[in-house]
């Protein structure tokens, strides 16, 4: 791998230089802005290393010309102590990363092995973006992270099947769902949201007569997925005699309106999603153990934004592109750190929030770390 380092003290550069070919990489040197233009020009690099202060041009002019040019190669802005704003200000315009001096081997190998790891997620990223792409809906699920990644291509697997799929995370992980089956009906159903007199109607449709109320025959979501999917949301709260039923649908396709005998047939898919714990409330008899291993056909959990904190960046951009209203926003590189220390309870629902409070209250276009709620 070719690196590229620009810098006017020629004894750094050596040492810089000795330590990186110690480590396999491939190591020309530049001791101003424009040499370094030039060397860069002429060969394929996939690492720039450049000072910033430096007697022709500096680092962030020779950052804006490669930037022109490549948005791929990795560039690590060399910083003095007392100039760190400098080097912010180089990551806002396009640098991965940077290093304040003195630094040591370790320190530099460091941040090499970082953004060339965040360059391959993002790769991949690509990637299967692109394997999707005009067959499943995917367009706001972002998955930068490795955990995500695996979410994206066990989602990529499953959708080709018709395997019923169990999708659990905390609650504000984003368990929505994009349907595979993209031309017929996709029917979704937030089970505690229904109350518990008519959830039954509302899942199987009820006949004329079947109750007080009932003037009329009416279909339930069952019977309008048909051919397509049902998509049951906090599964977690469906009550026992439902989750019977259910599982009959589930064994046997069919089943029959409240207040009637006929049996109908269906061919439906059915994905659940819980924020709840089913193996525990399977211990604890309020879940049927039949059910859950019905269900759970296929897993897939989403993970808390805390165990995926590679994504908030893409995450903020999203939001902002979302709520920003078509107007452009620099947000200031320690306000993405401090979003990605914090914990995150809420998960991507609480982030979206404060991205969209963090826009209200901005007095301009810059987002800046007193923009941020109190509690964060």
């Amino acid at each position: 791998m070719n690196v590229l380092l620009i810098d006017d003290d020629l004894n750094l550069c050596k040492v810089l230089a000795y330590q990186l070919e110690r480590n396999g990489y491939t190591v020309s040197t530049a001791k101003n802005g424009m040499e370094g233009l030039a060397l860069f020009n002429k060969g394929q690099y996939a690492i720039v290393i450049t000072d910033i202060q430096m007697p022709d041009i500096s680092g962030i002019e020779v950052l804006h010309r490669i930037r022109k040019e490549d948005d791929r190669v990795i560039i690590i802005i060399i910083t003095a102590h007392g100039s760190v704003e400098n080097a912010i200000e180089a990551c806002r315009l396009g640098a991965n990363d940077y290093l304040t001096k003195p630094f040591g081997q370790e320190q530099l190998q460091f941040v090499i092995e970082k953004a060339l790891q965040l360059q391959k997620l993002q790769k991949e990223n690509a990637r299967l973006r692109e394997e999707i792409a005009g067959k499943y809906k995917f367009e706001n699920m972002i998955a930068n992270s490795s955990a995500m990644q695996e979410v994206l291509r066990l989602t990529i697997r499953v959708a080709r099947r018709n395997a019923t799929v169990l999708i659990t995370g905390e609650s504000g992980t984003g368990k929505e769902h994009n349907s595979p089956r993209k031309d017929k009906p996709l029917i979704t159903v937030n089970c505690p949201s229904i109350p518990e007199n008519l959830i039954e109607s509302e899942l199987f449709g009820h006949v004329k007569g079947a109750f007080t109320g009932a003037i009329r025959d009416r279909k339930g979501r069952f019977e309008m997925a048909d051919g397509g999917t049902v998509f049951l949301d906090e599964i977690g709260d469906l009550k026992e005699d439902l989750q019977v039923k259910l599982l009959r649908v589930l064994q046997e396709h069919e089943f029959q309106k409240v207040g009637g005998t006929d049996t109908i047939k269906v061919d439906v898919r059915v994905i659940a999603a819980t924020n709840k714990n089913l193996e525990e409330l399977v211990r604890e008899k309020k879940f049927r153990e039949d059910l859950y291993y019905r269900l759970s056909v296929v897993p897939i959990r989403i993970p808390p934004l805390r165990e995926r904190k590679e994504d908030i960046p893409y995450l903020i951009d999203h939001f902002i592109a979302k709520f920003g209203e078509g107007r452009k926003y620099k947000v200031d590189r320690r306000v993405i750190e401090r979003l990605g220390d914090y914990s995150w309870p809420g998960n991507v629902r609480e982030l979206e929030n404060i991205i969209e409070r963090m826009l209200t209250l901005a007095t301009g276009s810059d987002i800046k770390m007193a923009d941020i709620p109190g509690h964060i």
